[in-house]
């Protein structure tokens, strides 16, 4: 279950980290939901491999909603440097 709420939680990420870091982005909402998502479980997967704690403390925890951000943060910033290289 805890994949499946990362995956949740990353949607939400995804957007906030648009938000977070505005500008224009190729791609549109599906590319930001996807980035979320992958953003979201890299934020749970390291937060278990570097810190040492579960993958997902709970929906509402903040250190769960943190990771999810700061990963789709570290996602969007690679999207954005691949894809203004291509561009």
């Amino acid at each position: 279950m805890g994949i499946i709420a990362w995956i949740l939680i990353g949607l939400l990420a995804g957007a906030i980290a648009k938000a977070l870091m505005p500008g224009k982005d190729p791609g549109g909402c599906l590319i930001t939901m996807l980035i979320g998502i992958v953003g979201g479980l890299l934020g749970g997967w390291l937060g278990k491999v570097i810190f040492g704690v579960e993958s997902i403390n709970g929906f509402f925890s903040l250190s769960t909603w943190i990771a999810a951000v700061v990963g789709s943060v570290i996602v969007l910033i690679l999207y954005r440097m691949v894809s203004g290289r291509r561009g």
